[in-house]
């Protein structure tokens, strides 16, 4: 990883080159392949007030650079809040990519033939009834069944000859369609 340290109107001290240093070293635990990390110090005055701007530029290998531009009263703060936010940065990229991986093709054929096999054991569990759907039946009758049967609903041909659903509501009443 290069390191390089740039300052504008401000000169870098060794002690302000060790804690940016120290700062770009916590970087290395995401194990993410850091190309170059370019620091650039600059002070400026606004309103008469001296203000530290710290800018990280963390070059990463394949995948996107990471800029962050940090603004303080003292500069070793705006660095240590730089720092945080670029532990933040590679932290989610960092976990991104290692909870998002790939799946190699043999698992995805030995999934398919699990869904194949869970497809057949569901056909084996269905069971078909044989409904008497083809003499006419009154809707006193069957209303009269449903009530004596534990069943929820009945399917019957009226005396017009149309299918009809005679069914239980969760009021208790009784509905037909």
């Amino acid at each position: 990883m290069n390191i390089s340290m740039t300052g504008r109107n401000l000169e870098l001290t060794d002690a302000l080159k060790e804690h940016i240093s120290s700062s770009i070293e916590t970087l290395k635990k995401f194990k993410l392949d850091i190309i170059a990390v370019n620091v650039v110090v600059s002070s400026q005055t606004k309103k008469g007030k001296e203000h530290a701007i710290v800018e990280f530029v963390i070059n990463l290998a394949h995948k996107n650079t990471i800029v962050i531009k940090q603004n303080d009263e003292d500069a070793y703060a705006a660095i240590d809040l730089a720092t945080n936010r670029a532990q933040k940065s590679l932290r989610r990229l960092h976990d991104k990519v290692t909870d998002h991986q790939k799946v190699g093709l043999n698992e995805v054929k030995a999934e398919e033939v699990d869904v194949k096999v869970a497809a057949e054991e569901m056909e084996d569990e269905i069971i078909p009834v044989e409904l008497d759907l083809y003499k006419p039946r009154e809707v006193e009758d069957v209303l009269a069944d449903l009530k004596t049967s534990g069943k929820m609903f009945e399917i019957f041909l009226d005396n017009e000859h149309k299918t009809r659903v005679l069914y239980k509501r969760n009021d208790g009443k009784f509905g037909l369609y």
